[in-house]
């Protein structure tokens, strides 16, 4: 197929041009067509990976009709929910890969949402639920964690919107390292853990004499098996958020991130750790469950310090991939080379 249906579908990112029925129609049947050609011509192929693109592409190509046509191509994927006895947290699929969550505490029936990029779904789970929604959690200020925002508070009054950057659409409390607050009886704690983003902010979750693991939101900073890019930030920076601070939160700490990148980020693992056999399990373990729609999330942070290389920087066969005998320069090698991985098509 010529290359010049692929650019007729990519006038639609244009602010100045409005897309036709064609043009969406196009790209819904051409759609796995369109996302090689992505690839081919930008190297990258997720919402994520685009932003580094700048705010040209965010403002035109994430919010353009075009992506919100792609986005009815996604595979079909199934919430979830992780019940305990001192919190809720029903994970909710939104645009083709990303995760928000309703954190329910279960002694006030108090919510939370993490990351509300679809608001319309947010509204129906609090509905589903039977909860009241008071608080909006933000990890950071892109489009597909922090744009649903100003309509969810319109169709919900009176949120308190946190935040750690004054990016964040719609934002009411901005907040950096150990803040708390409440959600009901649910304690949360802010982790300030900028490099994705310099302003970007994971939740720790706790209960007060709860046997229950806790829960942390990370966002874009840590995924299962991986961690975002350093869209703003430093090798140092990665180093310090996911060693000194997320590392050192309980080893039961679930975590539940931003984004569906397992089996991606498990074959980069194995590509820097080939006779990791905890790498080998999980991706088995993890191709099973996005066969059938359902989510890989949550991991928790011992499993991380296992299998995900960026937690494994301190291991000896990490270094020796990198060819370097030092943590943070590790990160800055392996980082490096994931954002220019091919991923196996096993």
């Amino acid at each position: 197929m010529s290359k010049s249906y692929f650019w007729l579908a990519h006038l639609a990112k244009r602010s100045d041009i409005k897309s036709s029925d064609f043009l969406v129609h196009f790209y819904l049947t051409h759609y796995q067509w369109c996302l090689y050609e992505v690839e081919r011509l930008w190297g990258a192929i997720t919402l994520d990976e685009l932003q580094m693109r700048g705010p040209r592409y965010e403002n035109r190509f994430f919010r353009g009709p075009l992506v919100q046509a792609a986005f009815l191509q996604s595979i079909v994927r199934k919430s979830a929910l992780v019940e305990q006895s001192d919190m809720r947290i029903e994970l909710l699929p939104a645009l083709t890969d990303n995760y928000m969550y309703l954190l329910i505490d279960e002694d006030t029936k108090e919510a939370a949402i993490v990351d509300p990029v679809e608001p319309n779904k947010v509204v129906e789970a609090v509905k589903k639920h039977g909860v009241k929604l008071k608080t909006v959690l933000t990890t950071h200020h892109h489009w597909d964690h922090a744009g649903g925002n100003e309509k969810l508070v319109k169709l919900v009054p009176g949120l308190t919107v946190y935040g750690g950057d004054d990016r964040v659409g719609a934002l009411t409390k901005k907040v950096t390292h150990y803040n708390t607050f409440k959600v009901g009886s649910l304690n949360v704690k802010c982790l300030f853990t900028p490099c994705h983003t310099t302003g970007h902010i994971c939740y720790f979750v706790t209960k007060e004499n709860s046997s229950e693991p806790p829960a942390v939101f990370t966002g874009d900073t840590l995924f299962v098996a991986g961690c975002g890019k350093f869209f703003e930030g430093t090798a140092d920076e990665m180093y310090k958020a996911l060693i000194d601070i997320l590392g050192r939160l309980p080893p039961e700490t679930r975590v539940y991130c931003g984004h569906e990148y397992t089996i991606n980020n498990l074959k980069f693992a194995r590509h820097v750790e080939p006779g990791n056999e905890a790498i080998r399990k999980k991706l088995a373990w993890a191709k099973e469950k996005y066969d059938n729609g359902e989510p890989t999330i949550p991991s928790t942070v011992a499993d991380e310090f296992t299998f995900n290389p960026f937690m494994r920087v301190r291991e000896k066969s990490v270094q020796e991939h990198a060819g370097t005998s030092n943590p943070i320069e590790t990160m800055r090698v392996i980082r490096k080379e994931k954002d220019g991985f091919r991923v196996p098509k096993d």
